[in-house]
């Protein structure tokens, strides 16, 4: 912890007034720079607003947006609700593991480039089966757009 650099997230703390009541805030604000929550930064953060790390740690683990694991800069959430599911959700993450080489034990690329999640429910339904690339949906998908995509995403780097 000595040798990391904690001045982007003493300007996040700054911000939110070193508040602890606040403390989503300041996780969100912080996955936002490492795309996960470093356990040196929480260790950090729990000291900075006087919370103890099992209650922060506490927090972390509850909501499912926050992650306590590096992901990839292309995080690939894969639909398996009710309606992806009978649209056959399964055989598009089946291509997505065979084009990254990922599984469910492994779930981020070596390069740090994708990770591919597995979720109840993107709420799109009527575009099923869907793929969100970050914050962007991609509806319709088969496993031949699967890999397609995969391919576009490797491109962009």
């Amino acid at each position: 912890m000595e040798n990391m650099d904690f001045k982007q997230i003493d300007e996040i703390l700054a911000k939110y007034d070193r508040d602890n009541s606040r403390i989503i805030s300041i996780m969100q604000d912080v996955q936002e720079i490492y795309r996960y929550l470093p356990q040196d930064v929480l260790t950090y953060i729990a000291k900075e607003v006087g919370m103890s790390e099992s209650k922060l740690y506490g927090v972390a683990t509850f909501y499912s947006n926050f992650a306590l694991t590096g992901k990839g800069k292309y995080v690939l959430k894969v639909c398996r609700g009710t309606a992806c599911h009978v649209r056959k959700s399964g055989n598009v993450l089946q291509a997505l593991y065979e084009a990254t080489g990922l599984n469910e034990g492994k779930t981020t690329t070596d390069d740090g480039l994708i990770s591919i999640e597995i979720v109840s429910c993107l709420g799109a339904c009527a575009l099923s089966p869907v793929v969100m690339v970050n914050d962007t949906v991609h509806a319709a998908m088969t496993p031949d757009k699967a890999r397609e995509l995969v391919d576009d995403l490797r491109a962009e780097g």
